[in-house]
């Protein structure tokens, strides 16, 4: 990869299943790929299967989980929610759009980034039902006084 972008996985998030970084920084914007509710452990906020094998989603969950994994992701970028431009988002079933946007407003407000909401047939796991993308953007000059590369892996 070019120099002037750079790719880095964050030890302390799930790994991507897939050959691909969690964030790439490309001048001035930060780039954060899918985004979903999985935890470090291969485990879902807002969803689980009980004893039976029966699926339990709760999309307010799973949206505040995203969003708070792409915020983390952007922390370690020493750039924050406020820095994000743009945001797309893949709901499994459009039913849940009410609840995703509901929660969706606890961090972003109608000046916040421009955003596309799309449905999607699936995503990597049943348990899933939203996926998150985000562009932000952040002068060099000001991510590099920010605090916030720990557990930062360069691709």
């Amino acid at each position: 990869m070019d120099k002037a972008v750079q790719g880095q996985l964050l030890a302390h998030k799930a790994r991507p299943r897939g050959r691909f970084p969690h964030v790439v920084r490309a001048g001035d914007f930060l780039f954060v790929s899918g985004t979903s509710s999985r935890r470090p452990d291969n485990s879902f906020e807002g969803g689980h299967a009980d004893e039976m094998g029966t699926a339990s989603v709760d999309i307010r969950e799973q949206t505040r989980a995203v969003i708070e994994n792409i915020r983390d992701i952007l922390r370690s970028q020493g750039a924050d929610l406020s820095n994000v431009v743009e945001v797309t988002s893949f709901l499994v079933n459009m039913n849940d759009f009410n609840g995703y946007n509901e929660v969706y407003g606890e961090y972003f407000d109608e000046t916040g980034p421009a955003r596309t909401t799309v449905a999607v047939h699936q995503l990597p796991h049943p348990l899933l039902v939203i996926e998150i993308k985000a562009v932000a953007y952040l002068p060099r000059e000001v991510g590099t006084t920010r605090q916030g590369r720990e557990g930062v892996i360069e691709c």
